[in-house]
């Protein structure tokens, strides 16, 4: 996948409970997560200080909700990029719990 002309790949670390987002094998950027009965918690998103400023928080946010959207999970957003995320694209706006 790209961002800006960036390569990356995107995985679910279930043993550590979050979404990543990977360039050359580093974890550049991540978002925690915890399942609670039928909703997923997405209470925090960093993205690497080496790694800011290259729009790597939309693809991270857009395959957690997405996956979550596969799951027929509800999303409570704690973390604000999430809100914010979900604010400004509608589409999403139906998983928020």
């Amino acid at each position: 996948m790209t961002s800006q002309d960036q390569q990356y790949t995107l995985r679910k670390n279930e043993q550590a409970h979050q979404y990543e987002l990977l360039i050359d094998a580093t974890v550049a950027g991540h978002a925690s997560y915890k399942r609670v009965g039928e909703t997923l918690v997405l209470p925090h998103t960093v993205v690497e200080p080496e790694f800011r400023g290259r729009g790597l928080s939309r693809p991270l946010i857009q395959y957690a909700l997405d996956d979550a959207r596969a799951q027929g999970l509800a999303v409570e957003p704690l973390c604000s990029a999430v809100r914010d995320f979900i604010d400004r694209n509608p589409e999403y706006q139906d998983l928020t719990a």
